[in-house]
């Protein structure tokens, strides 16, 4: 699959050394002009800028900075490096467009040494900018000159996203997918092969009950509302979720957990069954089966219940659970960890060791409070916190995104990391530094809750079946978008998942898809 954009314009986009060949060495008969920024959203102020610097030479240059290297905004940028360096490239007036992968543009400049560079009239305004001054002396040193727009109009690309951001995710799907060589056959294909494949799931397990309510008045001397009770849904949760969306994508499944001896423990036995998963839950008669009661009246959530025991689990249950992990027969190992008892810095790493060499390992702590950290599962292949988890863990609040994901992903020393972005959709972070944004595909969001669970269901099995994280990061952005769009925390289906393919390939052919 090629977009337009790349197929008509992909050839006006180089690396430096195809840039410095076509161009040739100074002196040269032609004139190189050269424009360096951002770009993320083309405006008439660029056009301005771009169409001035033209008309002083032959050959116009435009250099973008690299997406790891913008810090203007914590969500910057909003557009994606190879998507902004084909924006420029479909414009008539741009010969050639690089995406430079430095900090500053002076390494560039030294190496195409272009007869002119072309600066915004605010970089000499007050007085010359610093960093202009070192592009200045480089430009001197082999007897280039800088060029000043006329600052007749100003745009700012900033404010143009955050006044009303566009809807460009399906352009930078596209993008994403042409440069990683992916079509949606290949989805659908990676798909059909989660069939059989073996996952073992160790985790809290958590009944989520939506206890529904009607108003009927208030207190008249304290502000508590009075309610009708009208009936009450009770949805398996936690790590039984995850198994179970696993097991309906066509995976077969092991569910280790701790229950208590009670009525939900029966809940969660049966709901496992019907779901298809061999549930090795162990039953533990000091503690209650995790329960968490919302109370909603109408569209409102009043009041939330939780019903939970964290102590750690005993020396003997930890034992049993790694045995488990030990001698289950799976491709996969997940930690589901919800920090209710099974995980914490005593029991972690007796039952990481457990896991069977070659056996791919992934992590989901879905705590962020003092009580857990995803840092504690090292070395993992695939890890998938929030964006609020990530930053407990790593005692940073202020960083970007971007950043934030690589020094995670670093620390954490795992292969692959899912940051999950709730509403913004998720960023991916790969060996190599190499960071990629998908944007959400929920059309309709009707309950959000248990989006996170259907993600790393459908991108653990995406690895195993595929290997690309690329894959694995669409399938499980759309698998979150089809949980969005459920009522209640309910297993997601490969079917669900084709109709969210189809549509987004319709939406790239401009076709209306039908129902």
């Amino acid at each position: 699959m090629i977009s337009t954009l790349d197929k008509q314009y992909g050839h006006k986009v180089k690396t430096v050394e195809e840039l410095c060949k076509a161009i040739g060495p100074r002196p040269r008969r032609q004139t190189v002009v050269m424009c360096h920024g951002v770009f993320d959203l083309v405006h008439p102020g660029h056009i301005r800028h771009l169409l001035y610097a033209k008309s002083k030479a032959s050959v116009l240059v435009v250099s973008i900075t690299g997406d790891g290297h913008i810090s203007k905004a914590p969500n910057r940028p909003f557009v994606p490096q190879h998507l902004r360096a084909l924006n420029l490239a479909a414009l008539a007036m741009v010969d050639y467009v690089i995406v430079d992968d430095q900090p500053t543009p002076l390494e560039n400049l030294e190496r195409i040494q272009p007869d002119f560079f072309a600066k915004g009239y605010e970089y000499q305004d007050g007085g010359l900018h610093p960093k202009t001054q070192s592009e200045l002396a480089v430009l001197e040193s082999y007897g280039g000159e800088i060029l000043f727009t006329p600052g007749d109009l100003v745009y700012s690309s900033s404010a143009i996203i955050e006044t009303g951001p566009p809807d460009i995710s399906v352009e930078k799907l596209i993008t994403l997918m042409d440069v990683e060589s992916i079509s949606f056959p290949r989805l659908r294909d990676a798909l059909a092969k989660f069939q059989g494949l073996e996952v073992h799931v160790v985790g809290d397990t958590i009944v989520d009950s939506l206890t529904h309510t009607t108003m009927i008045g208030g207190m008249t001397k304290t502000p508590t509302p009075s309610v009708r009770y009208d009936n009450r849904v009770d949805y398996i949760g936690g790590a039984a979720i995850v198994a179970a969306h696993l097991a309906a994508a066509g995976a077969r499944v092991t569910l280790s957990t701790v229950l208590g001896d009670d009525p939900l423990k029966e809940f969660v036995l049966a709901a496992m069954e019907r779901a298809g998963v061999e549930c090795k839950a162990i039953i533990d008669h000091t503690r209650p089966t995790t329960h968490k009661n919302a109370f909603l009246c109408g569209d409102y959530r009043l009041l939330k219940v939780d019903t939970v025991d964290n102590r750690s689990i005993s020396d003997s249950v930890v034992e049993t659970i790694a045995a488990q992990v030990a001698f289950t027969p799976a491709r996969a190992v997940v930690f589901s960890d919800f920090r209710h008892g099974i995980f914490n810095r005593r029991t972690i790493p007796e039952l990481v060791a457990a896991v069977p060499s070659g056996a791919f390992r992934v992590a989901d702590s879905q705590v962020a409070s003092r009580w857990g950290n995803i840092l504690e599962f090292k070395g993992f292949d695939l890890i998938t916190p929030n964006e609020r988890e990530a930053r407990f863990a790593l005692a940073d609040q202020d960083t970007g995104v971007r950043p934030l994901a690589a020094r995670l992903h670093a620390d954490s020393e795992c292969r692959v990391l899912i940051l999950k972005l709730g509403d913004r959709g998720l960023l991916t972070c790969r060996e190599g530094d190499y960071v990629y944004v998908i944007d959400t595909f929920a059309e309709r969001v009707v309950d959000a809750v248990g989006a996170g669970d259907a993600l790393l269901a459908y991108s653990t099995l995406a690895m195993l079946a595929d290997g690309s994280d690329v894959v694995a990061s669409i399938l499980g952005a759309f698998a979150a978008a089809q949980e969005c769009e459920l009522e209640g925390n309910l297993p997601v289906t490969p079917d669900h998942v084709r109709r969210k393919i189809d549509a987004v390939e319709g939406r790239t052919r401009y076709e209306r898809v039908r129902p």
